[in-house]
Parts: C-alpha cells; sequence; structure tokens
C-alpha cells in the first residue's frame, strides 16, 4: 500500500485566518480530501541545527466547517527534509525574518523535500522588481531612488503611480497626476529622500472599469478564470483588503498570452503557485509569496483551485521519484 503524503505547512496561526476566504485552507482541504498527512508550522516553529532543517510541527487536520475548521495534535520535534512537501505561506511582509526561513527550508529541500515555492525564488523574485524580467509583459515602469527621475517619469506619462517596493494589500500606492502638488511629499516619503527604491508605473486607465485582475498560475498553466478587483468609487486601489470587490471573468487572449510568456519560465524555477496582477494589457505585479484568490474563484466558478495544485505537487513527486529509481 501506497503511503500517503506527507505535507508540511509554514503559514500564520491557524486560528486567526479568515475562514471563507483563505487560499491556504483551501489548499489544505483539498490535499486532506486527496489522502495526505498534514503537518503544520508557524515561523517561529522553524530551526536550523548543524545544517539540518528541523520544526516543531503538529498534526493538523482540517474540516469545511466554519466554526470549526482545524484540529492540532501535540507538539513534536519534525526533520523537515523528510517531508515529502512543504507549502511556505507565511503571509508577507516579506522581512529579513522571512529571508531566513527561506534558508532553513532551502536546507530542507537540499535533503529532497518539495518546498512551494522554491526558497531561492521567494527571496529572488521581489513581487515588483521581477516584473523587470518581463518588459514585454508591462506599462512603462521606473524603479529608482532619484526624486528627479521620479518627477521626469511624471512629465514624460502624464499620470503615474508609485509605491513602494516592499507593499501589500494596496498599503502606500499614490497615483499622482502631472503638476500635482502633493508630488515632492509622495517621492519623499516614498524614497525616504533618496534613501530607499520605489517603484513608478505609467498609470493604466482601465483599472476604473476592468479592475485589478488576479490570474493565477499552476506550475505554469493559468487557471481559466481570473479575479477583477474593481477599486471602490472613492479608491485608486484594486485591492480587497482596500475595499475593492473581487468579480471573476474568464481569462481573454490577452490573460494567456501574459501567462504563456511568465508562467512557464516561473515554474522551471520552482515557482508553482503564482498570482499575476493584470491591469488592461499589462502584468503590474508577479506575486510568489503568497498569491490568494482561491476562495472567491472556487465559490463562483465551481473550481477547485487547491485540489490543482496538489494534483502538480503530486506530478512533481512522481516525476522525482521516477528520476531517482
Amino acid at each position: 500500500m501506497t503511503e500517503p503524503i506527507r505535507l508540511g505547512v509554514v503559514m500564520d496561526p491557524i486560528g486567526h485566518i479568515k475562514w471563507a476566504k483563505d487560499s491556504t485552507l483551501a489548499m489544505l482541504l483539498a490535499a486532506a480530501a486527496r489522502g495526505f498527512h498534514l503537518t503544520y508550522f508557524e515561523q517561529s516553529h522553524l530551526t536550523l541545527r548543524d545544517g539540518v532543517a528541523f520544526g516543531v510541527g503538529r498534526n493538523l487536520t482540517v474540516r469545511p466547517d466554519a466554526n470549526d475548521w482545524f484540529t492540532l495534535g501535540e507538539p513534536h520535534l519534525e526533520r523537515l527534509g523528510q517531508l515529502d512537501a512543504i507549502l511556505m505561506r507565511k503571509d508577507p511582509p516579506f522581512d529579513t525574518e522571512y529571508i531566513y526561513s527561506t534558508y532553513i527550508l532551502e536546507r530542507a529541500e537540499m535533503e529532497g523535500c518539495l518546498v512551494v515555492n522554491r526558497p531561492q525564488g521567494l527571496r529572488d523574485m521581489n513581487e515588483k522588481v521581477y516584473t523587470a524580467w518581463f518588459p514585454q509583459c508591462c506599462a512603462p515602469t521606473l524603479i529608482t531612488r532619484d526624486m528627479k527621475d521620479m518627477e521626469a517619469f511624471l512629465a514624460l506619462h502624464g499620470k503615474i503611480v508609485c509605491k513602494p517596493l516592499d507593499g501589500m494589500g494596496g498599503r502606500s500606492i499614490f497615483v499622482l497626476e502631472r503638476h500635482d502638488k502633493n508630488m515632492n511629499v509622495v517621492f519623499e516619503t516614498l524614497t525616504d529622500y533618496g534613501h530607499r527604491y520605489a517603484i513608478t508605473q505609467r498609470y493604466i486607465p482601465d483599472i476604473v472599469k476592468t479592475g485589478d485582475s488576479r490570474v493565477l498560475l499552476i506550475d505554469g498553466e493559468p487557471v481559466p478564470y481570473a479575479l477583477a478587483r474593481i477599486p471602490s468609487d472613492n479608491d485608486n486601489r484594486g485591492n480587497l483588503a482596500a475595499g475593492a470587490t473581487g468579480v471573476g471573468r474568464p481569462l481573454n487572449e490577452r490573460d494567456r498570452w501574459l501567462a504563456g510568456q511568465i508562467g512557464p519560465e516561473l515554474a522551471a524555477k520552482g515557482m508553482m503557485f503564482v498570482g499575476l496582477d493584470v491591469i488592461g494589457d499589462y502584468v503590474t505585479e508577479i506575486n510568489v509569496t503568497s498569491p490568494t484568490g482561491i476562495r472567491e474563484l472556487d465559490k463562483q466558478f465551481g473550481l477547485n483551485i487547491g485540489d490543482l495544485l496538489m494534483q502538480a505537487i503530486e506530478r512533481r513527486l512522481k516525476a522525482r521519484a521516477e528520476r531517482r529509481a
């Protein structure tokens, strides 16, 4: 009899998640339905001893019950490299502690564990900067600490979006038009008077009507529907956390082209679950740390995106076993 796949998950405290919206829970429910054995970790539970990755884990049982969705077993020491796979689903901020966690997970990967997403990719692929690897998919973009360069970029394009490189959930996103009297203070705030890099992009007016769409990629292939996040009437931001409304829609031809440009390359680098942020014809961010949107699309279109990811993990593990045989 084949042993069940042993899947670890590193996540924020499971008791504090939003049951109806949490994408990690959707993944875990799909894994449980496939008979995976689940082990739960929080970031603080990971350790590295003499080059070996460990974690204080707890056996995890999950249920589709809004009032009682999980049970945890007793804590036990787990050698991470002996798990078949680990989901790294700790939410941002992407800070130094997050980076240290990826080092520990990379040691587990070196012992043979499949880490989703790959730790090196999590470190290398800043969600805003990494768009530079696919300029053919993006609107004009400038990453700089030079406030004069930012001013010239605004003068060239007339209307721009400015944001920090380490932001999330729509925080500190500014829209500026030429001659805006807030221009200098925005540039000063984002760059800390020229001491920090920030990103500016040409404003894409499609955000108003069609929103900021999340296109999910599973092992390089797009889910056939996107979650369009339509800004509220009094906000520019297409972020659910900032009050935008999530409306599902089928992928269009441009979405599929963008996914074809980016998906296979990221999959080859071990990034198995990725969220592209698409406004109009352009990718504005490539989300690799903890993409969301599963529950909304599952509900609107009768999908099981978590199960698609578990199938992809099974295929990767099978291919790895065959190469070793």
